[in-house]
């Protein structure tokens, strides 16, 4: 569909002024300078802080609601522009992938050449370790059945099932809830803390981000879930819904790697 008002003679779109984009900056350093102020002592630190977090999800629901409104409303996203959105996102997961890389590179780097500071042994000595069979497996099944869940609703979408698709994707919700609270009842459980050496701070950085990306995935679903209810996709056009699949699909894929190197091999 192109852009009639507009007489255009091309499938792109040119995207109207937004100050989206100055506020985000404007609250990105406000949210870093109180940070900062907060973490040396600085009086109002804390409230510049927390006042540019705020903003800075202000700014994410507005600019969000823009580009639903652009493409479900405006029929702005043509073939071309879903195309730039896809290969955005890609390159976005691909990101996102190198950045566990490092983590996982910390954690092979200190356990294939352990320290004589941690008794040159891996895991550490006098370290206990999670026992990979409890509930590290048990998640496994649920973050492994939930890309299953979330696979369903695709496909019920594309065949056009909106009720198939709701129970699926409340299905994936639910089962994403049960592994955030699992693994928050692992880290309160735990016989270590991240300032146990090389080991817990490996861990509790490599989980710990990826239960974070667990949350931004659920939280995309979760508005997957509201955008369904309003009839904002359809068999041919679902852009917003494939990407999340992507995303959560990324997530599982990083979890395997997560269970498999540092909960089973790793203790």
């Amino acid at each position: 569909m192109l852009n009639l008002k507009n007489n255009q003679k091309h499938g792109f779109h040119l995207v109207d002024p937004s100050p989206w984009p100055l506020i985000s900056a404007m609250s990105a350093l406000m949210f870093t300078f109180g940070a900062v102020m907060y973490m040396h002592g600085y009086n109002g630190g804390g409230f510049l802080w927390t006042l540019g977090l705020l903003m800075i999800f202000f700014v994410m629901f507005c600019w969000w609601r823009d580009v639903i409104r652009e493409a479900v409303y405006e029929g702005q996203h043509t073939k071309a522009v879903q195309k730039g959105l896809k290969m955005g996102v890609l390159l976005f997961i691909l990101s996102e992938a190198m950045f566990f890389v490092a983590f996982f590179w910390a954690f092979f780097h200190s356990s294939l050449n352990p320290s004589p500071s941690i008794g040159g042994v891996w895991p550490p000595a006098f370290l206990d370790t999670l026992d990979p069979w409890g509930i590290p497996l048990l998640n496994t099944v649920l973050l492994l059945s939930s890309g299953a869940t979330v696979t369903w609703a695709h496909h019920a979408i594309v065949y056009g099932s909106k009720s198939e698709a709701d129970i699926a994707l409340k299905f994936t919700i639910g089962l994403a809830v049960i592994f955030t609270a699992l693994q928050g009842y692992e880290y309160i459980t735990a016989p270590f803390t991240i300032a146990d050496g090389v080991y817990g701070s490996t861990f509790y950085i490599a989980t710990g981000f990826h239960g974070f990306h667990v949350i931004i995935g659920t939280t995309f679903l979760t508005v997957c879930l509201v955008r369904l209810q309003y009839n904002h996709f359809s068999r041919e056009h679902h852009l917003g819904f494939e990407v999340a699949a992507w995303y959560w699909h990324f997530v599982d894929l990083v979890w395997i790697f997560l269970f498999i190197s540092i909960y089973w091999w790793g203790s």
